[in-house]
């Protein structure tokens, strides 16, 4: 069995054509409006995150949510 290999413009118009018939446009667009690319820099975020304890973390949490 073949698959056709398909251009990302092809495959992203099969996948909103197929979220749009099975929610409706209208949910469609709320279920795209809740993804979030986030910000920031992962890789390095997660390095100093493993070079801190859990209290280290949970004192930056807290501090954050302070500001």
């Amino acid at each position: 069995m073949e698959s056709e290999v398909r251009s990302i413009n092809e495959i992203r118009k099969l996948g909103i054509d197929a979220l749009a018939e099975a929610l409706g446009p209208v949910d469609m667009a709320r279920f795209l409006q809740s993804f979030d690319l986030g910000s920031g820099d992962y890789t390095k975020e997660r390095a100093r995150w493993l070079d801190q304890s859990l209290e280290e973390i949970l004192e930056e949490i807290k501090r954050k949510r302070k500001e």
